[in-house]
């Protein structure tokens, strides 16, 4: 069975190389939307693939991060990325060129992450991450499984070569949950109230 969760955020970005001229020369934004798709083959005790309220902690401060957000590739002009950070408190830099196909392949493996590092509690263990979908815009968006997430053929994304902005790390709940998801610590899913 799959169930889908639903986000929405406003980020801004340039996607180099791509065929558009207004796309890869120019700061644009988007009212992005992603969903999440999670499947389980049972149901855990409230007969349920994943609680939503389960969603609210980490899996929903990695998808703010990017919310009001300028979203860079590493592989830019070190004076345009150094310009971007001094002048906007919230910034995610990415190793990878900030398409939309990129947004969904990294979501998968973030919230991949915090998934197999969580310890469940209610009798969800084999819940899994199917796919994520990015709305870039009303009539397009992209798709990625894992799969896709893991494809090196796509760009290699390592986890431990995002960086987000200090102001991006200071309104999560933990501040420190990206350094300690690198780590490898275990979470054990938060009381759903």
């Amino acid at each position: 069975m799959i169930i889908r969760k639903l986000y929405k955020f406003e980020n801004a970005h340039i996607v180099r190389g791509c065929t558009s001229r207004r796309c890869s020369r120019s700061i644009h934004g988007h009212s992005y939307k992603v969903e999440l798709l999670f499947t389980a083959p049972s149901l855990d005790r409230g007969q349920m693939v994943y609680d939503f309220g389960l969603t609210k902690g980490m899996i929903k401060d990695f998808i703010d991060a990017f919310d009001h957000a300028i979203t860079l590739w590493s592989d830019d002009d070190p004076n345009y990325l150094a310009d971007m950070k001094k002048w906007s408190e919230r910034w995610v830099e990415l190793p990878v060129n900030p398409s939309a196909e990129q947004f969904a392949r990294t979501f998968f493996l973030l919230i991949d992450r915090v998934l197999e590092q969580t310890d469940m509690m209610n009798g969800e263990s084999d819940v899994t991450l199917d796919s994520v979908i990015v709305h870039e815009t009303e009539t397009g968006y992209a798709q990625a499984d894992r799969n896709d997430a893991y494809n090196r053929d796509m760009g290699a994304i390592k986890l431990d070569k995002i960086i987000f902005s200090e102001q991006v790390k200071a309104e999560w709940h933990n501040p420190k949950m990206f350094e300690e998801l690198l780590e490898g610590k275990r979470f054990v899913n938060p009381s759903v109230v």
